[in-house]
């Protein structure tokens, strides 16, 4: 029987299933949305129950009538997301997602303590539940759910411990965390095997009883293995409800600020990046129900627009700059609907191109391809003003997903593959490559140059690093 790799992935309105065979053949999808959360101001959190509701859902969907030997699977989840459990695994309340920011305090906290984390990275939250909810067990979002796949609790990866404050180069928990004791799980790195679907999941979910299940990643590193970027200097920008760039590097880049970290690869690689709080989830916010084809090809009219925007989803910036404080902005008056829709478009593609220009003035390595995913990468028009704002081409995959690079996590977890970027160029196919536009390129350079020169005089964009992105705009 043909031999496939079930992908899941966790998202923030929803969860994906994709079942992939070693060639990149999609055999079956499932989703499922997650409608119980609750946002409000700086709050965001989610039922944890739900999460595997959905899971059981997607799964089933994406199994539904195939005929196949499901090899293994791998989870991804959003960076940051955290619970607590009981001994047996239990949720002791909601989860806190990756952006929320009641736990400002403690991250004060603990940076004055010596670690460097951000607001909504997830240590501070532990230490804001344990505060409220007295001791438990950590677990990210995807801990919770191989718990339920194995039928019992199982270590954390790296990946998602990376902001909780694991130490990924050197393989353990920090001393500063402030945490009880037997508060943080133990650690495995990604690709590692778990165990395997026990029956109660198996009935649950249609995955068959003893599949092997493999310690999964973040749904960044999941989107940048289902871009294939996974060879030295290769980049991925995923453009979902928020922006994310990862690359690949033979050492970690450092950044003293602690915007750009470092994921540790399942091979020992590394793979940088950050993730920003602009991003698609705007466009939902100030457009809700409209059509984004026809106020894409009505935005052509305003190349650039009459308005510059940086269009925040919440309040505060974590990368390219940390910037707790900074609020959204809309620099001048849009004309019309369409004008404030091509604002917003080309306001993500400047804050794109600040983070490339940030990750240069750190010394990353950009020489490879960059590759375009996420849900935005739907829109074509969208990839070609990105293309042009950015002044570079860039591969658009046939699937954009990151359940796609869990599935070849999972395929590299079970020896289906020798090395992870064999198991994921062995599943990614090039839909596209876009071209970006020299006369294009031209006509962004004066509205990115304000919106530097904005955000540097606010005191977000420190002067050092707005001096480097005019300097490689200046280079052409």
């Amino acid at each position: 029987m043909e031999s496939a790799w079930l992908g899941i992935d966790l998202g923030t309105q929803g969860v994906r299933a994709l079942l992939v065979t070693a060639d990149g053949s999609v055999l079956g999808s499932g989703a499922a949305p997650l409608r119980r959360g609750r946002r409000e101001g700086v709050r965001h959190e989610q039922d944890p129950g739900e999460w595997w509701e959905a899971v059981c859902t997607a799964c089933r969907g994406a199994l539904g009538g195939v005929r196949v030997r499901v090899g293994g699977l791998a989870v991804c989840g959003t960076s940051g997301t955290v619970l607590l459990t009981d001994g047996a695994g239990r949720p002791l309340g909601p989860a806190l997602m990756y952006d929320d920011r009641r736990a400002a305090a403690e991250a004060g906290r603990l940076r004055s303590a010596g670690l460097a984390v951000q607001d909504t990275w997830a240590l501070p939250k532990v230490r804001w539940l344990v505060d409220r909810f007295g001791p438990g067990r950590v677990a990210h979002q995807p801990d919770l759910i191989n718990a339920h796949l194995v039928g019992e609790p199982v270590p954390a990866d790296s990946s998602h411990a990376l902001k909780t404050a694991y130490d990924v180069e050197r393989d353990r928990w920090p001393d500063l965390t402030g945490l009880p004791e037997g508060t943080l799980p133990d650690v495995v790195r990604p690709g590692t095997r778990l165990g395997e679907v026990c029956p109660a999941a198996a009935e649950a979910t249609g995955v068959p009883a003893g599949t092997p299940v493999i310690a999964g990643m973040t749904d960044g590193c999941a989107a940048q293995i289902a871009s294939g970027a996974l060879r030295e200097g290769a980049w991925n920008s995923v453009l979902g409800t928020t922006l994310v760039l990862k690359g690949a590097a033979a050492e970690p880049v450092r950044d003293p600020t602690g915007v750009v970290y470092n994921h540790r690869a399942p091979e020992g690689t590394w793979l940088p990046g950050g993730a920003s709080s602009v991003g698609a989830g705007v466009l939902t916010a100030r457009f809700p129900g409209a059509d984004p084809a026809a106020l894409d090809a009505r935005a052509t009219a305003f190349e650039p627009s009459n308005a510059i925007a940086y269009p925040l989803v919440s309040p505060g910036e974590r990368f390219p700059f940390h910037a707790p404080q900074a609020a959204a902005l809309l620099l001048g008056d849009p004309a019309s609907d369409a004008d404030l829709w091509a604002a917003l478009l080309q306001g993500v593609a400047f804050a794109e191109r600040l983070c490339l220009d940030y990750l240069h003035h750190l010394g990353a390595p950009l020489d490879g391809p960059l590759t375009f995913t996420g849900g935005a990468a739907r829109s074509a028009y969208w990839n070609q003003l990105r293309a042009d704002v950015l002044g570079r081409p860039a591969r658009v995959p046939r699937e954009t997903e990151p359940a796609l690079g869990m599935a070849a996590l999972a395929a590299y977890g079970t020896g289906a593959a020798p090395t992870l970027a064999e198991a994921a160029e062995g599943m990614v196919r090039v839909a596209a490559t876009v071209d970006p536009r020299p006369d294009h390129t031209t006509r962004f350079a004066e509205p990115y140059a304000r919106l530097v020169g904005e955000l540097e005089s606010r005191g977000w964009l420190p002067g050092a690093v707005a001096a480097h992105a005019r300097e490689r705009l200046e280079r052409g």
